[in-house]
């Protein structure tokens, strides 16, 4: 039975036609749009500032992690090789001028072997009594023996020699070749050395981070600063604990990009353009090149560089512009840094948008199409 006519049809198709363009706000879409992100200025009633980068912006914005040693690391001197702590082990060996020692005779010495420095600092010695070998060299010790020998035996000869066992060492740990407690030495009382005698770093030098803990205070460096300046090659303390870590900063990609992740830095410093390279750069079917967002929660001094403001109080949120199709957009992406925490966002071209839109109309016209096409065959619309 007829209950409708081609009229109907017509109707059905331009509801089709009105829902399909309602549905443009609700197309799928990787995040938000140009528009979008403008609508949360502060211009317009927003809590982020919009912002274009340019020279000024690229100068202002352009900070770079503070790493770096302390003065109290850096005007350390070096330990000497030849001052006896406790732990140490000496080896003392003693000749005495007379057929009949005290301790030896005139055909052969007296040794000692292995004598450990205890934990106070001392020493005991046979005739001598305990003596004070910590903070003193084996020079100084083989003096202080004499002298107390001399009262006993006549023109005694005294050798005094430090061995394995020395008590000053250093713990390193994290990304290196070999972890482990080593002893500071006369070729490994610099921190370069120290390194190196553990095996090297075991990741990529640009974003290897060397920690230094000495008692309550902490020293950051990179690795490669070890090479540019000599002066951070410090010297070591006794129980000085070394840890060599990667780099953690990381930045976050999303839109119109090769891929949408969190990413590693990969170098010490980041521009944009190294940024979106590292994610496999822009979709050119899809990114608009004009509307590269860099989001970013701004401390209050950068922001009032950056704004021209002095009324700023706190962390400002800031969204930075990039448009790669200006004259010098290119030049702005590779002078603009990104740092630890900042999210990159590549909005889609207008196309793209509209490109989904006729496709959502088409779909739908020819979804109502085909149900009409099936209710004329089902008897229920007229041919």
């Amino acid at each position: 039975m007829n209950i409708m006519g081609k009229p109907w049809a017509r109707y059905a198709t331009l509801i089709a036609w009105m829902v399909g363009m309602s549905a443009c706000d609700m197309l799928p879409a990787p995040g938000p749009t140009k528009s979008d992100i403008y609508a949360g200025s502060v211009q317009k009633q927003g809590d982020a500032f919009i912002v274009a980068v340019n020279d000024h912006v690229t100068r202002a914005t352009a900070v770079l992690p503070t790493l770096g040693f302390s003065d109290g690391f850096t005007r350390a001197g070096v330990v000497g090789s030849d001052t006896i702590r406790p732990g140490d082990v000496l080896g003392i060996s003693i000749w005495e001028n007379v057929e009949e020692g005290i301790l030896a005779n005139a055909a052969a010495p007296a040794t000692l072997d292995e004598v450990q420095v205890d934990g106070t600092g001392f020493i005991f010695v046979p005739y001598a009594g305990r003596i004070q070998a910590s903070g003193n060299t084996p020079e100084a010790v083989r003096r202080i023996i004499t002298q107390k020998l001399e009262q006993q035996t006549p023109d005694p000869q005294v050798m005094v020699s430090r061995i394995a066992g020395d008590g000053a060492s250093v713990s390193v740990t994290g990304a290196v070749g070999g972890q482990g407690v080593f002893p500071i030495e006369r070729p490994t009382r610099k921190l370069g050395a120290m390194l190196a005698t553990a095996g090297g770093v075991s990741i990529p030098a640009e974003t290897a981070v060397v920690k230094i803990i000495r008692g309550g205070k902490t020293g950051h460096i990179w690795y490669q600063d070890l090479f540019e300046y000599p002066e951070l090659d410090i010297a070591l303390r006794n129980g000085d604990r070394i840890l060599v870590e990667e780099d953690t900063r990381a930045f976050t990609v999303m839109g119109a990009t090769g891929s949408q992740t969190r990413v590693k830095f990969e170098t010490q410093t980041l521009s944009a353009i190294e940024a979106l390279a590292q994610v496999g750069g822009l979709v050119p079917t899809q990114a608009d090149p004009t509307g590269i967002f860099v989001f970013r929660n701004e401390p209050a001094e950068i922001a009032a560089n950056v704004l021209g403001r002095s009324d700023l109080i706190g962390a400002q949120r800031l969204v930075y512009v990039l448009d790669l199709t200006e004259p010098n957009g290119m030049f702005m992406a590779r002078d603009f840094l990104i740092r630890d925490g900042d999210t990159v966002y590549v909005t889609e071209a207008p196309y793209v948008q509209w490109s989904k839109l006729i496709t959502a109309i088409t779909t739908t016209a020819g979804a109502a199409s085909a149900v009409g096409s099936l209710a004329t065959q089902a008897g229920i619309i007229e041919k």
